[in-house]
């Protein structure tokens, strides 16, 4: 009792010099004053005080916004010390109201926010930790540092992911733009020019930014694997594998090579797929795993590919996938890795023939007529081949169709070349004419 007498006796004294200096407009007294309040509070483990005080002096008339500031940031150190998890969420609700719509501790605020969405993770509420970190738009914020901003919207993103909102997620991730992790950090920072913003340090805990690249990418991966987007994913484990970190430890670059190899193997054939499979064949470390090196090599040749000798070849090391980096394949792997051996197939064919019977076809392709057809239709419907299929007969036709215009340029070129030869004849002709006559006379 005597205790608690002494401490309100003390505030009270502090806080008439706290108005004093307050209405002098004595900014370093108003800030001692109201820290010194806080940490009376805080040495008396009066948590009830500590959030009662932290309202009072906030709601002050005229309050400095320095005061406000060296409060919050104050009370944010004793976040940590709070005795129980109830404690903990009233002060930071506290400091919350008090830092809301107040630009000059808006930082604290995302702080206190990102804090407060970790508890609500911990105790299995995913989605009330996802809508309150939605809240706070760090993009707008000058003053914090751009590896903390970026932190704070790959929180939000994962977050997402896990309450598995994913049309969210992409919205947040367009945020960040990938070219902000190929910035030289090396090069010396400028000194901020007077009258510029003055952009805080982040935090000890807030990573680099080359790790804060990869868990960007591994992000990017979890989003696009929901929707089985293959070539976006290998272009995730590319941005992964040109990481300092990850090109100089090969226990690492060789898990995500092979996983560039299987998702390269997986995107359905387009001209990008080509590039990549192209430039992932040059690749150097490449030849330390021979078995993926010959596997694309087998996509680049134009040659069919037997599936079941492939599958026998590379079911282990399928399976051994979900013992690496990035986990398993995605559900429907192996499905659309058959897919796509099929399709890599018929393009070799059409490569071949520009007429083939489909029963010839289907046998080149170890599948049923009916398949066949089916796979067929579905490439052309895709616009990745040309060709037309007449059933009465039994024959693909591989050639393609002219339109009008095609049609007219050829048949121009053609009535060029005619009129050159009736030309040329005449030219030959008349000449042949010319040295008869000549003969004559003489």
């Amino acid at each position: 009792m005597g205790s608690s007498a002494n401490l309100e006796a003390a505030i009270e004294r502090l806080q008439n010099a706290e108005k004093q200096s307050r209405l002098a407009g004595e900014v370093a007294a108003t800030r001692q004053a109201v820290t010194e309040i806080l940490e009376l509070c805080f040495q008396a483990k009066d948590w009830k005080s500590l959030n009662d005080q932290i309202l009072i002096l906030s709601k002050k008339r005229g309050q400095l916004k320095q005061a406000v500031t060296a409060m919050v940031q104050q009370a944010m150190q004793y976040i940590d010390q709070t005795p129980d998890i109830e404690t903990r969420i009233e002060l930071i609700k506290t400091l919350n109201n008090v830092s809301a719509g107040k630009i000059f501790v808006e930082i604290e605020r995302a702080r206190l926010i990102k804090k407060l969405a970790k508890i609500k993770e911990e105790q299995g509420l995913i989605a009330e930790a996802a809508d309150l970190m939605q809240e706070v738009a760090v993009e707008t914020f000058g003053a914090m540092a751009k590896t903390e901003k970026i932190a704070f919207i790959l929180e939000q993103v994962r977050l997402c992911l896990d309450r598995q909102d994913y049309v969210r997620a992409q919205i947040l991730s367009r945020k960040i733009s990938p070219r902000v992790f190929n910035v030289d950090t090396s090069k010396e920072k400028k000194k901020p020019k007077e009258g510029d913003n003055v952009v805080e340090e982040a935090p000890a805990d807030i990573p680099s930014l080359m790790e804060l690249k990869r868990i960007y990418y591994e992000l990017m991966i979890r989003y696009y694997s929901h929707n089985n987007e293959y070539l976006e994913i290998c272009r995730c484990y590319k941005s992964i594998y040109e990481i300092p970190a990850v090109k100089e430890d090969p226990a690492q670059w060789t898990q995500v090579l092979r996983k560039i190899c299987w998702y390269l193997v997986l995107a359905p054939h387009d001209p990008m797929q080509s590039s990549l499979l192209n430039s992932t064949l040059e690749e150097k470390n490449l030849s330390e795993i021979p078995q993926f090196k010959t596997l694309l090599k087998q996509l680049v040749t134009m040659e069919v590919v037997t599936w079941t000798s492939l599958w026998d070849s590379y079911k282990e090391e399928f399976d051994s996938e979900k013992n690496l980096l990035g986990g398993s394949l995605v559900d429907k792997a192996a499905e659309d890795l058959r897919q796509r051996v099929i399709e890599h197939n018929i393009l070799v064919v059409s490569k071949y023939y520009s007429r083939i019977t489909v029963k010839r076809l289907a046998e080149l392709l170890c599948l049923s007529v009916p398949e066949t057809e089916k796979h067929l239709s579905e490439m052309v419907v895709s616009k990745a081949l040309i060709a037309k299929i007449d059933r009465p007969m039994g024959v693909v036709s591989f050639q393609v169709a002219k339109d009008s215009n095609d049609i007219l340029n050829s048949w121009s070129s053609n009535l060029e070349k005619l009129l050159d030869l009736v030309e040329k004849s005449c030219h030959q002709i008349h000449k042949e004419t010319m040295v008869h006559k000549a003969a004559l006379k003489v």
